[in-house]
């Protein structure tokens, strides 16, 4: 009889209801209300419902030794979280973008290039107010890169510069970019007038097979000579693409913006949210972080409005850009640009906006791969 109630109070010991405490059930609370915005409300579901799991997953209060947790060297999600750690999802994920986006809209008006370039102001700008909070110059570096709206280049970054924060910032970036569609109609509303959102721009020319081709090759070479420390995120952006408009090689891009971003999705939201383990999540630096992530992507919706209003000023009447556009600087594709479509809708019915919006949509998936390969080129 002994025996029994002495295994049984071993077995207790190993249950989950005998490891926990409040700062877990806080996370697992965190964790459904994740899974509930991708479900219910339909935010980003690909991304948020693979996290919310994953932090429910990351946070079962676990007796230790038990060779399953996350950080323990050696268990099954530590392995699965290498590929987080080392850097090698993100450069997948994006070789899938590539092969799944169109670059005619940026082709046709290489001046939507700008505006893409203007939101990641909302990367610098973090940075700097990451660097007067106290973080150091690598920290502050991989939380400025959220302004970028970009998950898998927020983990490649910081994995290299800032690995203790990578849980927060990940979850950050992810969160943000779920959140496109409330955070950002407001500040374009507040900076545009009446008149500026009724803008009519003209439909973009036609592209031909050719310059489809040779923009990956040529956007390559000229971004991988700028900032070589970008080249895993640009080299596979652009041989993603160049499987796409090649013709001769559509079972790799098939494969490569379906299966394989898919499962890569799967492995990246699981893990990601599973690092979110109550001891090594819940600190005033999460919290910091958070904050900074908000503000980092409001300076960039703010500069890529404004900026547009500015650069309107040097353009003839007829060839003027809708200042809508400008939120979709951010790397949140096609979100941001659907954003735009949405809103220049609500203030003319046949103003579609969204083949325009998607120049500097796109742009921006390639200006927060150029502004995270700049950042580790003099941070790493």
């Amino acid at each position: 009889m002994e025996n029994i109630l002495d295994n049984l109070v071993q077995f207790w010991q190993f249950t989950g209801f005998a490891n926990c405490n409040f700062q877990y059930l806080i996370m697992i609370l965190i964790g459904l209300v994740f899974i509930y915005l991708g479900i219910k409300k339909e935010w980003e579901p690909l991304l948020l419902v693979p996290i919310g799991f994953g932090i429910i997953i990351g946070n079962i209060p676990l007796f230790p030794g038990l060779q399953v947790g996350i950080y323990e060297e050696g268990s099954v999600m530590n392995i699965l979280y290498q590929g987080v750690q080392r850097g090698f999802y993100p450069p997948l994920i994006f070789l899938g973008i590539g092969a799944m986006t169109d670059f005619s809209a940026l082709i046709s008006n290489p001046k939507l290039l700008l505006i893409g370039a203007a939101a990641q102001f909302g990367i610098f700008g973090a940075y700097a107010i990451a660097l007067a909070l106290g973080f150091t110059p690598a920290e502050a570096g991989a939380i400025g890169i959220i302004g970028g709206a970009d998950g898998p280049t927020a983990i490649f970054l910081s994995s290299r510069l800032a690995p203790d924060l990578m849980g927060a910032i990940a979850v950050s970036a992810y969160s943000y970019m779920a959140l496109v569609p409330v955070i950002q109609p407001p500040i374009m509303k507040l900076l545009t007038t009446q008149k500026e959102r009724l803008i009519k721009m003209k439909a973009p020319r036609a592209v031909s097979q050719t310059e489809k081709i040779i923009f990956p090759i040529l956007g390559f070479l000229m971004t991988a000579f700028i900032v070589p420390s970008g080249l895993p995120l640009l080299g596979m952006l652009f041989f993603g693409n160049l499987l796409k408009e090649s013709g001769v090689t559509k079972r790799l891009a098939e494969t490569a913006r379906g299966p394989l971003i898919d499962i890569v999705t799967i492995l990246i939201g699981v893990t990601v949210g599973c690092s979110t383990q109550a001891d090594q999540f819940l600190r005033g630096s999460s919290i910091k972080i958070f904050a900074l992530g908000a503000l980092s992507f409001v300076i960039a919706t703010t500069f890529g409005v404004l900026f547009v209003k500015f650069f309107n000023l040097f353009l003839k009447e007829g060839n003027k850009i809708n200042p809508l556009i400008g939120n979709s600087g951010v790397s949140a594709v096609p979100d941001a640009a659907r954003v735009s479509n949405h809103v220049g809708l609500e203030y003319d019915k046949t103003n579609y906006l969204l083949m325009h919006a998607m120049g500097p949509n796109v742009a921006g998936v390639i200006g927060s791969a150029v502004a995270a390969g700049i950042l580790l080129g003099f941070l790493a």
